[in-house]
């Protein structure tokens, strides 16, 4: 008796163990966002200013769509790059947010109330 796999039990698979989503931010001072990033997610605008949409092929031979934050491009090809291997990306693109990146993430304070 065979098991086949299909595409989509293939794509839950995740391309990041947590302790490498750890490690980004001290090793390449990037953030990764969203792995694998649905429509919903490429058209959310409470995503920071400064996050990129990264196109990738993935080991298995997918073309996926992953949202990183980071202040450079550079560090998002690098960290690709050595993750993927050269031929891997394909494109790196503005992202959809328009958040502050110094307010992204903070929780709004709640207000006191008045003393009479």
């Amino acid at each position: 008796m065979t098991t086949t796999t299909t595409s989509k039990e293939q794509m839950n698979e995740p391309n990041w163990t947590t302790h490498e989503k750890s490690c980004l931010k001290n090793k390449y001072s990037t953030e990764l966002l969203v792995e694998d990033c649905s429509p919903i997610h490429l058209t959310d605008k409470s995503f920071p200013l400064d996050a990129y949409v990264v196109t990738f092929i993935n080991p298995d031979g997918v073309v996926q769509k992953d949202l990183v934050r980071s202040a450079k491009k550079v560090n998002i090809f690098d960290m690709y790059y050595d993750k993927f291997g050269p031929g891997a990306m394909i494109s790196i693109d503005f992202g959809p947010g328009n958040v502050n990146p110094k307010l992204w993430g903070n929780k709004p304070q709640e207000e006191k109330k008045k003393r009479r």
